[in-house]
């Protein structure tokens, strides 16, 4: 894998022979002479590795490496010089250098350097990764339901294809874009995410592209967006249908020349990221109705993939519950519960709106309320009193005339079915076995709102 070096020397020659020394073995370096101009070089773009040597005017290279470290730089440095001792050697390690050589420097050392630094950098990646996902970023199924969603996560993961992830909230987008990356060849790089439905539209373009500083009041300081977060790795957009219409275009531009601008810069930088979308609206209807540009459509529905809602996988149920209840005993300091089978029974009938989302926290009551077991009474206190040992079927009331119940019981359906499958029309449609269009009409219709259904009617 090619790399990108940051090398700061006083000395012309240095800069000559090591930038060419790295370029013929295939890497990107990036030379400058002063202390100065390297944090800014290292603020404004992401590098693998930093070379410094330790001996220059105005501002030595172990000066660069308090600011470096002062303004939170990730990259590796490694520090040189020709005039080493072994106090300056510790010195430099102790500020957080990775390594420390003796010019001069042969070429063969200076590429395994780089390779250690990139291991390294990448096993710390990892580790982060690791610590924050253990026990919380699983996915847990045991049905054929899931089983054909896994199938289509393992056959695109590897792959660089956009993914975009429909289902209701609560039904674990997030979840299936972490996943994604973490099968995927950018496993080692950040995942980074953003939901664009709960930033405000002033802020977005700071969020997801970063800025200046002073490029605008209260812009204190150089701000790296999303973007450039995810470098090497992968940005996942929750509520993409949400985003304004001029973040649209701005975002369209950066999937088409892998460049980004921050606010106030004078020039774009470029990034390597794999975006992945999801959304709980239709992005067609979206697309119809001038809500969603049909160029970003195109950009990043290529591998379409819909997430079933919970009522409609209700044999993963039993390992879902086990699996929570092992996880909030254990950040809890709980001992473990049992659950009955009446218990789960009870589970099964409720329609779960809220998806596993709700499911974790109707668990975590009920590992609150129960004793020794988990028994079916305690299930019909933890829900929600309006909704108890509820199944999601359609109630016509039968004092009106049948033309209205007709008219009522179609609506119901048709709302259950773009609901079951997380607001998306054509899949909809084929389910009812309309056409598209006339989808659309029957809904008009019916009065259905297709920009703003309820969660459940």
């Amino acid at each position: 894998m090619s790399a990108k070096i940051l090398i700061v020397d006083d000395e012309a020659n240095t800069l000559a022979s090591l930038s060419r020394a790295f370029r013929l073995a295939g890497h990107e370096a990036v030379v400058c002479d002063n202390a100065a101009r390297a944090l800014e070089l290292a603020q404004a773009q992401p590098f693998d590795l930093i070379l410094s040597d330790v001996v220059m005017p105005k501002r030595d290279g172990l000066a660069l490496l308090e600011d470096l470290k002062t303004a939170e730089v990730a990259a590796p440095v490694v520090m040189m010089s020709g005039q080493a001792h072994i106090e300056m050697a510790v010195r430099a390690t102790r500020l957080g250098a990775l390594d420390f050589l003796e010019k001069p420097l042969s070429t063969e050392k200076l590429l395994v350097t780089l390779d250690n630094a990139m291991k390294l950098t990448r096993l710390e990646a990892e580790n982060r990764d690791l610590r924050t996902r253990v026990g919380k970023h699983t996915m847990v199924w045991t049905g054929e339901t899931m089983r054909r969603v896994m199938a289509q996560i393992e056959r695109v993961a590897a792959s660089e294809t956009r993914v975009c992830i429909y289902g209701e909230t609560g039904t674990g987008k997030e979840l299936v874009a972490r996943t994604l990356h973490e099968k995927s060849q950018r496993a080692g790089g950040p995942f980074v995410t953003l939901n664009c439905a709960a930033v405000p539209a002033e802020l977005i373009e700071s969020e997801l592209f970063g800025h200046e500083k002073g490029s605008f009041t209260g812009a204190a300081q150089r701000h790296n967006g999303k973007f450039e977060q995810a470098h090497r790795g992968t940005l996942f957009l929750d509520e993409i249908g949400d985003m304004p219409i001029a973040m649209q275009a701005k975002l369209l531009r950066v999937l088409e020349e892998g460049e980004v601008e921050r606010i106030g810069a004078d020039k774009p930088t470029k990034v390597d990221v794999r975006v992945v979308v999801a959304t709980h609206r239709d992005l067609e209807q979206l697309v119809e109705s001038s809500g969603f540009r049909r160029d970003l459509y195109h950009r990043v529905v290529v591998f379409p993939l819909t997430l079933p809602p919970l009522r409609d996988r209700c044999e993963d149920l039993p390992a879902l519950v086990s699996h929570f209840a092992r996880q909030v005993s254990a950040q809890n300091g709980w001992k473990p519960v049992p659950f009955s089978n009446a218990a789960i029974d009870a589970l099964k009938a409720y329609s779960w709106p809220g998806n596993i989302r709700e499911l974790r926290n109707v668990v975590e009551r009920l590992l609150l309320l129960a004793d020794s077991q988990v028994e079916a009474e305690d299930v019909q206190m933890a829900l929600p009193v309006s909704k108890r040992a509820e199944k999601v079927q359609p109630s016509v009331s039968t004092d009106v005339p049948l033309a209205e119940r007709v008219l009522a019981f179609e609506r119901q359906t048709v709302l259950a079915e773009l609901l079951r499958h997380g607001r998306h029309v054509t899949q909809t449609a084929k389910a009812l076995g309309l056409e598209r269009s006339h989808l659309y009409k029957k809904c008009q219709q019916l009065g259905i709102d297709l920009q703003n259904l309820p969660e459940r009617e």
